[in-house]
């Protein structure tokens, strides 16, 4: 068993690039990932998982086709599966993810935001 805590900002550090999240941790069939977010982000939907977004630093917006949610950096919020959304951040945010282990971070999309599967840091 491994005793050392994992800090975000330690890991936050580790990479620039954005919207590619970075596995942190892995509690059961489920994987704790970090992600750098600005500008927009791809209409996607999870068709067989609840997605969660909690906002580690700045602020995101997830649009929906009916509505939006701001985050700031402490809040969270959780998208039901199978519903369509976009993600969007102003300026710089980092965001916590948890989802299970298959989930590609652009969904039921293919696209030039879809980032390799896995990536542990």
């Amino acid at each position: 068993m491994n005793f050392k805590s994992i800090n975000f900002n330690e890991k936050l550090l580790k990479f620039d690039d954005l919207w590619s999240p970075k596995v942190i941790a892995e509690m059961n069939d489920y994987q704790f990932k970090t992600v750098k977010v600005q500008g927009d982000f791809v209409w996607h939907k999870h068709e067989e998982t609840d997605e969660v977004f909690i906002v580690l630093e700045g602020e995101l917006a997830i649009e929906f086709r009916d509505g939006k949610v701001e985050l700031k950096a402490g809040e969270m919020f959780v998208v039901p599966k199978n519903t369509e959304h976009k993600p969007f951040a102003k300026t710089q945010a980092s965001i916590l993810l948890v989802e299970p282990k298959s989930v590609v971070n652009t969904g039921d999309i293919q696209s030039g935001q879809t980032a390799e599967n896995d990536v542990w840091i």
